[in-house]
């Protein structure tokens, strides 16, 4: 049992890793960058930059996209000493085709 949480929390780490990426807004190259310490913004908060809201399609593509990419990495390891490895990775991405199903079901529903 612990092997499989163990399983599902790397998949859902690294999958939380890559929304909060997902939501992040480019930055403006073309805005001016303050070059003395004395021009950055002061106060708590001062220097968060605004973040995307992901809807729920964006959502599941960033998911399956994680899921696909577990699953393609798993059948590059084709030799015998990285099949532990190719295991695992199949493991994540059915933790994670398993929340899509879930989430598809639901919105079905709705």
């Amino acid at each position: 049992m612990r092997a499989r949480n163990r399983v599902a929390v790397s998949a859902l780490r690294a999958t939380l890793a890559a929304l909060d990426n997902a939501e992040a807004v480019p930055l403006d190259e073309a805005a001016p960058r303050a070059a003395a310490l004395e021009a950055s913004p002061v106060g708590a908060g001062a220097t968060e930059a605004p973040r995307r809201e992901l809807s729920e399609r964006e959502t599941v593509d960033v998911v399956r996209a994680e899921a696909a990419e577990r699953l393609e990495a798993a059948a590059h390891l084709t030799a015998p000493a990285h099949a532990d490895r190719a295991e695992r990775l199949r493991a994540e991405a059915a933790v994670l085709l398993r929340f899509l199903d879930g989430a598809e079901g639901n919105a079905q529903s709705a």
